[in-house]
């Protein structure tokens, strides 16, 4: 208990919002890096996992791939990547990206999927192309899902982005190492309970954009639940 309250004391302090290691600076690096290897993640996983979910190609390849990079030990990945590339952003940034993909392509790959039958054959019917009936049928349906997988990336991602400190970029584990270093657990504390709020945020901002693009049977359906 005495932890936590030096912990939040050390957050409430005006000293840990400036200088050289200020909380602001070092969340907002955090929060980027999530988001640029979230978006980085979906600019291949998207796409491919449209492309897999509506041709029914390459399934066993993706699922395969997925297996073996939910396998990989990020830490790991940072390490033999930092000794490449060197200290930097570089390193975390790929291995973070590496971590959000698997997630990014299920969640794009079963969107699709999870398309009603009716509503595609119905298109198909009416003479759309394939590309149409992939954009204005199946990706609509399927936003939800894809919604799911970003929600989940985004998690992992944040909760991993302190390894950035680990090859000498910013964000909030730069406190963490620190505090280990010096012994000021108090310090390392007060980072991770901001971790814990963007994580937080993420999954709330999510969870509400879910609800959102569900389909209005569903909504319906969650009304009408007692």
């Amino acid at each position: 208990m005495t932890l936590l309250l030096e912990a939040l004391a050390y957050l409430l302090s005006p000293d840990s919002w400036s200088g050289r290691l200020a909380l602001g600076t070092l969340l907002t690096q955090h929060v980027g890096y999530s988001l640029m290897a979230v978006g980085l993640a979906s600019l291949i996983g998207v796409p491919a996992g449209w492309w897999v979910g509506h041709s029914g190609r390459g399934t066993t390849w993706v699922q395969g791939l997925s297996g073996a990079v939910r396998a990989l030990p990020t830490l790991g990945l940072v390490t033999l990547l930092g000794l490449l590339l060197g200290i930097g952003l570089a390193a975390p940034m790929i291995a973070l990206v590496v971590l959000a993909l698997p997630s990014v392509l299920a969640g794009a790959t079963s969107g699709v999927r999870s398309a009603d039958t009716g509503a595609v054959d119905g298109a198909r019917s009416c003479g759309m192309t394939e590309l149409q009936v992939l954009t204005r049928v199946e990706v609509p349906l399927g936003a939800p899902l894809l919604v799911g997988g970003l929600r989940s990336a985004s998690l992992q991602v944040v909760a991993t982005a302190t390894l950035a400190a680990y090859t000498g970029a910013g964000g909030l584990g730069r406190l963490m190492f620190l505090g280990l270093r010096t012994q000021r657990y108090d310090m390392m504390l007060a980072s991770a309970l901001l971790v814990i709020a963007v994580a937080l945020a993420s999954e709330t901002f999510f969870s509400l954009l879910q609800r959102v693009l569900a389909p209005a049977s569903v909504r319906r359906n969650r009304k009408e639940q007692p």
